[in-house]
């Protein structure tokens, strides 16, 4: 499950983000194609297509099944031939979130966002913060320093595991009858 807020300068008022412009992801993608003479095959397109109508952060083998549903012939090579393809033209980005597994979403560059990941149920929460990006910032200029690019992920305990693991606890210290 993936949750997008931006927050506001005192980091109240939590509102939804800028999702990715599809429409110049897939410009993109066009071009780059041509460049680099690869054709646009069927199996490709329902790849790109079933990843495109995702908003959450996947693995191959999740784009893999998405796709099965629509074309049970794709295999799991093309399926990751074809993500392998994406991170190289820069429309998609690999993450990996400490849990094992490399997870894949759409990069674009101009709805910058970082990520907040429970240890626990696995729930990526995407944020923007434009205190955290004017620091970072501040802190390259300091070491005269020319930032290319820059992830932050924080990893923890989210609301609701916090929540449920503060209603066992009280249920554990109830006193039995």
């Amino acid at each position: 499950m993936k949750e997008f807020v931006t927050e506001g300068s005192a980091g109240k008022n939590a509102q939804k983000a800028r999702p990715p412009d599809h429409e110049r992801l897939r410009g993109e993608l066009e071009a780059y194609m041509t460049r680099k003479g690869l054709r646009s095959t069927e199996q490709r397109r329902t790849i790109i297509e079933s990843f495109f109508d995702q908003s959450e952060h996947l693995t191959v083998d999740e784009l893999l099944e998405l796709v099965r549903a629509k074309d049970a012939r794709i295999g799991y090579a093309t399926v990751y031939r074809t993500l392998k393809m994406l991170a190289d033209s820069g429309i998609v980005v690999e993450h990996r979130f400490g849990d094992g597994y490399t997870r894949f979403e759409l990069a674009d560059s101009e709805s910058h966002h970082d990520h907040l990941i429970c240890l626990t149920c696995g729930k990526i929460t995407e944020f923007e913060a434009p205190a955290i990006e004017e620091l970072q910032d501040k802190i390259a200029a300091r070491y005269g320093f020319k930032v290319l690019e820059h992830k932050h992920e924080l990893y923890g305990t989210c609301k609701e595991c916090l929540e449920t693991a503060a209603q066992g606890a009280r249920v554990k210290g109830s006193p039995q009858r």
